[in-house]
């Protein structure tokens, strides 16, 4: 029996099922921002009809991707997720490169939804209150919201996160419906579906690019694996079905704003009104109330993505200090929710010290800063895909277990080649995901900031191995006990002494 300065160091298994999984990882991606950010700046771009198939063909890619993650999240089903995907597969240190790339991308983006936040609530603010809050205000509020509910007994979390994606997804296909119903010109034109001339290829890449960062988020539910009821089967039918409804969802509502707009008039709108053209064409169709209840579910969604990639950040940390990577406080959990309570007060303190530094640092209108931050961050959970693609077919082929040749060979090799060409465009789209000049610093700036924090988790791998060889031996191992079998000493061989007399045996056997 444990003291009871003794903290447990596991989390709640058997807790939550495939669907609250999937609500999860629908909350991280954080559709309704993709619909009121993204979509209208692809339109502005001229993006047009290609809008819609994007997505659709972005999410060929992933559910082809989610194969291979299945499979990963069957050999092993932890919550340190990519780490120890990447660990198995392209070996320790690139698994700690994985964490430590995830955990930095993960950050900024959380950052980046703080900031549109504290943007999202001015207008509900002021037309209910009369009020004019700065950003950093409405930012800090979300974020003690999000300390204190990620704390909460995770199927009480999958509950509220349940609420929030189902609401957010009720008003957006609502506002889709609405523009379907009652069209630009009174009725749906073919050019809103089909592109009418050829189709731009550097147009097509970017686009391609701002599809597939739209995705980021699917891949948090292999970060609760361990507190699935099924670990082996239930994370990976959630990466799946978040795909698709994300497809869906994104795919009809990004094409009913042309039908709304008009295929000539949403480019021009979409210039114009920015991230307030989904607003706009609901307010021509529906109610104030409906669009109030928009602004309302905007800002839920951004405070549930944020909660969503800060359990995410707490799982990673968990699982790097149950493996002795960080130290062993991170691996432990609250008594009554066994929640990792170390870990998501560290990922609370940095994101307030950062948020800290933004007001300090005199930021004033945070949409731009996290637009970057979320561009910045996205890119960086692309790499760990990729790398996770990469490293389930090495694994796959190295240590074959029952995978059929779709799981073990297809799957994978499709996926990464198919993730490296997105990676490809998205890093050669840079300007234009920035929205700053080719000769700009951060274009070069955000890959070698990437390049960095790979290079600290590779060399904290190295460390690793050489200072402490027997805890490298669990990197990636979910806690697992790993036998290191110690190497036979060298000890000089000492010639054998022969018996006396042996050589004259007549002598001892008379």
């Amino acid at each position: 029996m444990g003291t009871q300065d003794e903290l447990p160091t596991t989390l709640a298994p058997g807790r939550i099922g495939a669907a609250a999984v999937t609500f999860f990882a629908l909350a991280a991606t954080a559709p309704i921002v993709a619909l009121t950010s993204v979509v209208p700046a692809a339109y502005a771009r001229g993006g047009g009809p290609l809008i819609p198939l994007t997505f659709a063909g972005v999410a060929g890619v992933l559910l082809i991707f989610s194969a291979a993650y299945a499979a990963m999240v069957h050999r092993a089903p932890y919550a340190g997720a990519m780490y120890a995907y990447v660990s198995r597969g392209l070996g320790r240190p690139a698994g700690l490169a994985a964490a430590w790339l995830a955990l930095a991308s993960y950050q900024a983006i959380q950052l980046g939804l703080f900031g549109v936040a504290g943007v999202a609530a001015a207008p509900l603010l002021h037309s209910w209150f009369h009020v004019e809050a700065a950003w950093w205000m409405v930012a800090g509020a979300c974020w003690l919201l999000v300390t204190l509910l990620s704390l909460v007994r995770v199927e009480i979390a999958s509950g509220l996160f349940a609420l929030l994606v189902l609401a957010e997804m009720a008003v957006t296909v609502g506002f889709g419906a609405a523009n379907v119903i009652r069209p630009a010109g009174g009725h749906l034109s073919a050019d809103s579906i089909l592109p009418s001339g050829g189709v731009d290829r550097p147009a097509l890449g970017l686009l391609l690019a701002v599809g597939v960062l739209a995705f980021i988020g699917f891949e948090t539910a292999g970060t609760y694996a361990e507190e699935t009821m099924r670990p082996r089967r239930e994370p990976g039918y959630a990466t799946y079905a978040s795909v698709v409804v994300l497809a869906l969802l994104l795919g009809f509502v990004s094409w009913s704003f042309s039908a709304g707009a008009g295929p000539g008039e949403i480019t021009a709108l979409a210039r114009a009104r920015g991230s307030e053209l989904v607003f706009d064409l609901a307010a021509a169709r529906l109610a104030p109330w409906a669009v109030t209840a928009g602004r309302l579910v905007l800002l839920a969604g951004l405070v549930a993505a944020a909660l969503a990639l800060h359990n995410a950040m707490s799982r990673y940390l968990f699982a790097m200090g149950r493996e002795h990577v960080l130290p062993a406080a991170f691996a432990r959990t609250a008594r009554r929710t066994s929640a990792p309570r170390t870990a998501s007060l560290t990922v609370s303190a940095i994101s307030v010290i950062a948020l800290a530094a933004a007001y300090l640092a005199g930021v004033r209108t945070p949409s731009i800063l996290a637009q970057r931050l979320g561009v910045a961050g996205g890119l960086g959970i692309l790499v760990v895909l990729l790398a996770t693609a990469l490293a389930a077919l090495l694994h796959f082929n190295r240590v074959p277990n029952g995978e059929g040749t779709w799981g073990r060979f297809l799957a994978p090799i499709l996926s990464t080649v198919a993730l490296g060409t997105l990676g490809y465009l998205a890093f050669w789209n840079i300007p234009s995901l920035l929205g700053v000049p080719p000769d700009s610093a951060l274009v070069w700036s955000v890959p070698i900031s990437l390049a960095g924090v790979v290079a600290i988790g590779l060399i904290h791998g190295v460390a690793m191995r050489g200072r402490r060889p027997v805890l490298y031996a669990g990197v990636g191992q979910g806690g697992s006990p790993v036998v290191v079998t110690p190497k036979k000493p060298n000890v000089a061989r000492i010639p054998q002494q022969r018996e006396p007399g042996a050589h004259r045996p007549e002598r001892i056997n008379r």
